[in-house]
């Protein structure tokens, strides 16, 4: 009767221990997972995971396989299927971003900071899972206003700027367009009467005798009697002001 007992003990014993066994077999066979780590989203959807993680796929760079956008919404989805032990999140989105929608597995905060949008979160012994759709920021009414009158200011001053370089050019034209003097179709001038011809023609202004005696460095009395034969000739004409003499090219 006692040997009865004793097998029929072992045999619970087993039942017992091949039951226990069934039910923790899966929690000793499966990857206990973990992530501490930080997700960022930049203005062109690329989602870049950086952190520490024993996760074989969840760590990424500069990558388009979590975001999508349909008109001027994004939608970025990040879901890992395997059960996390716990995880640890911060997630940035770009500058000026708005979220229409967010879902994710744990807890979840939304911060706010200098027009940046921060999503936390955390959880404890489930699937690790973050959904959002969001917009980029806008150009707002005030801003298309401030790019119309730059862009009207821009045009305002090109058009000055082509008007000032166009009556530049024509007054140039103009000026090589008239007839110049020229001292060598007049016979019979000396040297210094060249010279004051030339003067007076670049001058194209009356000019006093003083100030072609100080400029062609000739004494007074050569520069009296010089201009005296031009005068004779018809090349000059002279016109006295109080105490000086106005000298000119005489117009045909």
């Amino acid at each position: 009767m006692g040997l009865k007992n004793i097998y029929y003990n072992i045999f619970l014993f087993s039942i017992l221990l091949i039951f226990i066994t069934i039910i923790l077999l899966p929690s000793t066979t499966a990857q206990n997972y973990y992530a501490d780590i930080i997700i960022e989203v930049d203005s062109s959807g690329f989602v870049t995971i950086d952190g520490v993680t024993n996760h074989p796929d969840i760590l990424i760079k500069d990558t388009e396989i979590y975001t999508s956008k349909k008109q001027s919404y994004w939608l970025l989805n990040i879901t890992k299927e395997d059960i996390f032990s716990d995880f640890v999140y911060d997630l940035s989105l770009p500058k000026g971003s708005s979220i229409n929608y967010i879902k994710s597995s744990g807890f979840i905060s939304i911060e706010e900071n200098e027009g940046n949008l921060f999503v936390r979160g955390f959880g404890i012994n489930e699937t690790f899972s973050v959904l959002i759709q969001y917009q980029t920021e806008k150009l707002t009414e005030d801003k298309i206003i401030d790019l119309d009158l730059i862009f009207i200011l821009l045009m305002v001053v090109i058009i000055i700027s082509i008007i000032i370089l166009v009556v530049f050019v024509i007054k140039e034209k103009i000026k090589d367009e008239q007839p110049k003097s020229n001292v060598n179709e007049f016979k019979g001038l000396n040297q210094r009467q060249e010279e004051i011809m030339n003067f007076l023609i670049d001058k194209n202004i009356a000019v006093t005798q003083t100030e072609i005696q100080r400029e062609l460095n000739i004494p007074k009395a050569a520069v009296s009697r010089n201009i005296r034969g031009l005068e004779l000739k018809g090349l000059i004409e002279k016109e006295q002001i109080g105490m000086s003499n106005l000298i000119r090219i005489k117009k045909s």
